[in-house]
Formats: C-alpha cells, structure tokens, sequence
C-alpha cells in the first residue's frame, strides 16, 4: 500500500508532538490542519504542474494510502514525511496534471482526517506507537482518462509551503466492488466457524467483537460496515488503526448497523493466499472498509487509511 507507515500511540491517547513542539501546540497545528480551504492554496493560473511546483520549496515526501483507481473521480489519501521520517502535518492540498509539463488542475484541499481514537479502542499496538500517523489526509481528484498523473502535495508549514510530487496510475477499470453494486454474498469468518479460536480470524490484541456474525446471514436484512483488515500483518500499517476506528464507531452505531471484521491472509500467513471474501471482493490490498445497505448494495467504500469522519460518512450512507 505504498509507503504510508502508519500507527497512533502516545500513553495519553495521541502521538507524541515533534521534539520542539508542545502538546497544545501540536493539537492546534492537527485542528488547523482538518480545516484546508481551497483559497488557503497558491491557484493555478493557467500554470503547468511544474511550474506550479517551481515556486515552492521541496522537502518532505508522499507516502500513498489509496491504490486503487478508475477513470472518473478517485480519493486520494496520504501522509506527508518530512526530512526527520516524522509526519508532517498542515493545511495541505493537491494538484494534478496528466504530466509535470501539462496545465495543473487544482488546487483540491486535503483535510486531515483525525485517526486518534479514545483510549478505551485503542489496541496494544496503536498504544505502543508514539511516533505514529495522527491523521490522514485525503481529497477528490480528477482523474478522466486511464494513464498515469503527475501529483503534487502541497503542505503550509510555520515556514512556508512546502512540496512533494508523487504519481499515480489509472488504469481502464477496477476490479474491486464499486458502489452500487450488490455486495457478494460471501460467508465471514465468526467465532462460531473458528470453533472458538479467535485468535485464528483475529490478529488485534486484543481481538474485537466484530465476529459475531456473518455477511451471508444479514445481508440485505441490515445495514453493514464490513472491514478488511489484518491489525498485525497490514503491509501499510495503517490496519489497525482503522480497526480501532470500527470498534469506537460501533459503540455509537452498532445497534443500527452491523459491524463485521474479516482478515485479510489465509491461516494469518502472508505468504498463503488472500481470504476468499476478499477474492470475492476483488481485493488485491488492504485494508478496505465497505458499508452496505439494507438491500445489499454497496452504499460507500474507502481504501487505505481513513479517518473517524470519512468512517462515519460511510456508515450514514448505507442507512
């Protein structure tokens, strides 16, 4: 999933600030960062890609959360990585363009989208990680034609925009279950099929109560967020902090909407194939969040990192 290393821990509920920074600074900084405006951003002017690139500094790095894309409109979703490998975060925005020499399209602001969780969700994991992502940001890009695009991020720091190219690419189309599709009737794996070992179809410590259930038994009778994710084998790292945004999202949701959390590899071993609910899905990565409707249809889906109110979102949509 690209090179999004991502994990949310201070003792207190939150990653720890950059060395220099306060803790109130540092949460004034992420409140600053969630609330991105398009006028916050250099326009375009006609310019190319380059030459919007030109007239800001370079220095941190793009670290992808999304990889599956499809002509039309895509969310984008990464960190930004300063020269320090620590997380940058500012009001941040993107611009796009079929190549660096071709007119920008943009700018797109990119909020940050919290990911810290009350400590009651947090996994030993995420508790135990003080240098990790505190947020996501994430927007929608044009993307009209499969072929690659040129991206450029750029991020408001105390000292200036700064900016990281990266590049994505589009192919003719997907093969991951769109919205609007009716959602694969496919038997999730519960307590019940695992004879009790939960560890088995669990790599959270401790496991969730997500497994009650399966897909094939309340599909289209109600609402489900059904969540892909492996919290100890996510090749992103960012598995269990999206885990920990289910559990606290089911609190609030959970007598309305069914939560279901499937992993990802057979026999929790990388090197085994992918789950059969997620071939069924069309998955080829991880994690994957989609919610469905009381009819069966996909009613949202989000790749990658995403933060509580993107999960949210997702969840109001299919009810």
């Amino acid at each position: 999933m690209g090179a999004l290393l991502a994990g949310c821990g201070g003792d207190d509920g939150g990653p720890e600030p950059p060395p220099g920074q306060s803790r109130s600074d540092f949460e004034r900084t992420l409140d600053s960062a969630a609330q991105a405006k398009r006028s916050d951003f250099p326009p375009v002017e006609g310019r190319t890609l380059q030459e919007v690139a030109n007239t800001i500094d370079a220095g941190p790095t793009v670290g992808l959360a999304t990889a599956d894309f499809v002509p039309g409109e895509n969310r984008l979703a990464f960190g930004v990585i300063g020269r320090d490998n620590r997380f940058v975060y500012g009001k941040s925005a993107v611009y796009v363009a079929p190549t660096p020499q071709d007119r920008a399209t943009g700018p797109f602001p990119a909020p940050a989208r919290s990911l810290l969780v009350e400590p009651p969700f947090r996994s030993r994991g995420s508790a135990s990680e003080a240098n990790g992502l505190a947020a996501v940001y994430s927007t929608g890009i044009p993307t009209p034609r499969p072929g690659g695009y040129a991206v450029l991020v750029i991020t408001k720091t105390p000292e200036g925009f700064v900016g990281a190219p990266t590049t994505i690419q589009v192919p003719t189309r997907s093969e991951v279950v769109a919205v609007g599709d009716p959602a694969p009737r496919v038997a999730t794996e519960t307590v019940e099929s695992a004879n009790g070992d939960i560890a088995s179809i669990d790599t959270r410590v401790p496991p969730s109560d997500m497994h009650e259930v399966s897909l094939d038994d309340v599909l289209g009778k109600r609402p489900v967020a059904l969540l892909f994710a492996t919290p100890q084998l996510c090749q992103s790292r960012v598995c269990g902090p999206v885990t920990d945004v289910a559990l606290q999202l089911k609190k609030k949701y959970g007598d309305q909407v069914e939560f279901i959390h499937q992993e990802v590899y057979t026999d929790n071993d990388p090197n085994k194939p992918l789950r059969e609910p997620l071939r069924r899905f069309g998955l080829t990565t991880e994690p994957w969040l989609f919610t469905i409707d009381a009819q069966g249809q996909v009613a949202a889906r989000l790749e990658g990192s995403f933060g509580i109110d993107e999960f949210e979102q997702a969840i109001k949509a299919a009810q």
